[in-house]
């Protein structure tokens, strides 16, 4: 499928995006991306992880970032604007057009998009926290774009979302499922995973 043709069957979804994070600041839709491009991102996620490109990912940053795996289990791998693979050239285009998108009808200001592949293991989870820093608020919007195929509940690994009042939301991470949310507004947790959970996850920012 055709970078234009699937930019042209993502136009209303992103609509859909724009309207839900007006309303509510959260924005969860499903089938954002096709199934081949949900593939083909798998694919090279997992080749980069074989060939030892990945990395622990760490909480904190700066002098202050450690690696604590009962904190955050994930690998991950920093996606480069430049690059040429189609598939992640697709992806990033599409959140380009979103990130338009938004500037357009909410006048958030987004500058940019930074995002990684996230990998966690069996097991691994990342306990309850928000994404924006304390001490930087570039951070605007965050994104998870899942890459797993046939997830089942059993397989567990939901995002939990904690909404105001003290409910809290689970959404599990079906191939092709955006979810976008205000960074300064809703803490959230990855639950622990029966099997391997791959997402694509980033944020819009701000200039600093």
């Amino acid at each position: 499928m055709g970078a234009m043709t699937t930019t042209a069957l993502a136009m209303p979804m992103i609509e859909r995006v724009c309207a839900a994070i007006a309303a509510e600041g959260l924005a969860i839709e499903s089938g954002f991306l096709p199934p081949a491009l949900v593939a083909s991102l798998a694919a090279e996620a997992r080749r980069r992880d074989a060939a030892g490109e990945f990395r622990a990912a760490g909480i904190g940053r700066g002098e202050r970032r450690v690696e604590r795996s009962d904190i955050r289990g994930d690998r991950i791998l920093w996606l480069d604007e430049g690059t040429r693979v189609v598939a992640e050239r697709a992806a990033l285009d599409l959140f380009e057009k979103l990130r338009l998108a938004l500037n357009r009808e909410l006048f958030l200001g987004l500058f940019s998009f930074e995002g990684h592949y996230a990998l966690y293991p069996l097991g691994a989870r990342y306990q309850r926290h928000r994404d924006r820093f304390r001490d930087d608020d570039a951070r605007v919007l965050s994104c998870a774009l899942y890459l797993n195929t046939a997830w089942r509940e059993a397989d567990g690994g939901a995002l939990r979302i904690h909404l105001p009042g003290g409910a809290t939301r689970d959404v599990p991470p079906l191939g092709g499922t955006l979810v976008c949310f205000l960074a300064d507004r809703y803490e959230h947790e990855v639950l622990p995973a029966m099997r391997e959970r791959l997402a694509l996850t980033g944020w819009f920012r701000r200039r600093a």
